[in-house]
């Protein structure tokens, strides 16, 4: 038996029970996993800011300002674009085709006004003011992924500009051998994650049961999930055909990363079981996958699109909007744009969209409706997320391999 075959049956074997356990409603047990699973996304976000941070650095730091480095940024970007208007496409055309009807407003007035008012105190730029540093540790501190990427991209860039002498020696055997624990530490949490998913699991089944989705909402929750669905399992796959990668074994690859989004919601969070997947699964080379998917983690939001579309669409449908097709096009883009720099941390797309509403004066009460059921969206969101950064990677990987190829035939 493969160590690979192994892995899968640990972690189906982890859901089974974790399910077992949600459905028990013990008291005693659900405090034991909501312990061991808020233990493990510590983990998760202890370990994904060093890795963001020492992953991009390093592959600046030897790459530089060098093709091949151009070559792989303009990839990821090609990709990024591609995949993400796809997704937001997807998600336009099945609002109109499902249609939600308009709400009443009596449906939403003053639902969750407290909670809505308290996330709409910042607005969407903050985060963009909040991402540039004002010291060295401020980005490391509050965990800010887009803050973490300029300032390694500052630095790896800066490095790799130096003049070589023992001092960038020095510098480089410093981040490699960082880089070197960091990813041993991550080996660890991955070794014992069945534990960690055994109480994720748990989590879920006990949140599902205690949330019912309101029927008035059932047509908004069914174009949302379904141009998710429709991206990961239809759309993904064929970019990966196109380019010569087998969708299936791609999908079984990355596995592990999938369900741990699922249970983090957070694409952060998530990032180092996506570089081991990757890397060791995929076979994706490391000066890929470390740079494209830290970068991916905060630009490729496939989910997150097509969640500020649809939802976007459903609100400003119910403020009186008329949704011709000038507008529908205006707002796929600022959708896919929105996307590009949202955060990959749980509810960010939810807090996004609310900020894009209520700079427009629609009615945000309507967000309040989707507030309970959004946990089970964000889970989805964030898989659609993780899984569209790795097919970017493996894309970019095998575009790159053979265009090296090329350059060394042509000389």
């Amino acid at each position: 038996m493969t160590k690979q075959i192994k892995q899968v049956i640990f972690w189906v074997g982890a859901l089974i029970i974790g399910a077992i356990l949600g459905s028990l409603h013990i008291a005693v047990i659900d405090q034991i996993c909501d312990f061991v699973a808020t233990v493990f996304t510590r983990l998760f976000k202890f370990t994904a800011v060093p890795a963001i941070a020492v992953s991009v650095l390093t592959t600046l730091a030897m790459l530089g300002g060098n093709k091949e480095t151009g070559k792989i940024f303009r990839r990821t970007i090609m990709y990024t674009l591609l995949t993400t208007l796809a997704a937001s496409t997807i998600a336009a055309i099945l609002f109109f085709v499902i249609n939600p009807e308009v709400l009443s407003a009596s449906a939403y007035e003053g639902v969750a006004a407290e909670e809505l008012a308290k996330m709409n105190s910042s607005s969407f730029l903050d985060y963009f003011i909040n991402a540039i540093p004002d010291n060295i540790l401020s980005p490391f501190v509050s965990g800010n992924v887009l803050s973490i990427l300029i300032v390694s991209f500052a630095f790896g860039f800066a490095i790799s500009r130096m003049k070589e002498s023992e001092k960038k020696t020095a510098i480089l055997n410093v981040i490699n051998g960082f880089q070197e624990i960091v990813f041993k530490v991550i080996g660890w949490i991955i070794a014992i994650l069945p534990i960690g998913i055994i109480a994720f699991t748990e989590q879920l089944i006990k949140e599902m049961s205690a949330h019912i989705a309101m029927e008035s909402i059932g047509k908004y929750t069914a174009v949302v999930l379904s141009g998710n669905l429709i991206q990961f399992f239809i759309v993904l796959s064929l970019f990966l055909l196109i380019r010569g990668i087998n969708p299936f074994k791609h999908f079984k690859n990355m596995i592990p990363a999938i369900l741990t989004a699922l249970f983090t919601k957070s694409s952060a969070a998530t990032l180092p079981v996506t570089m081991d997947c990757v890397e060791n699964r995929v076979k994706c080379d490391k000066k890929f996958s470390r740079f494209i998917l830290p970068m991916c983690t905060t630009i490729n939001m496939n989910g997150c699109a097509a969640f500020i579309l649809v939802t976007s669409l459903f609100v400003m449908k119910n403020g009186g909007v008329d949704l011709n097709l000038f507008t529908v096009i205006a707002w796929i883009l600022i959708s896919v744009i929105s996307a590009i720099g949202n955060a990959g941390v749980p509810m960010g797309c939810f807090f996004l969209t609310l900020s894009l509403m209520a700079g427009k004066g629609m009615p945000i009460g309507v967000m309040g409706i989707i507030l309970p059921i959004y946990a089970v969206i964000d889970m989805i969101e964030t898989a659609v997320n993780i899984y569209s950064d790795s097919c970017v990677c493996a894309m970019t990987n095998k575009d790159l391999k053979n265009l090296v190829t090329e350059e060394k035939t042509a000389e």
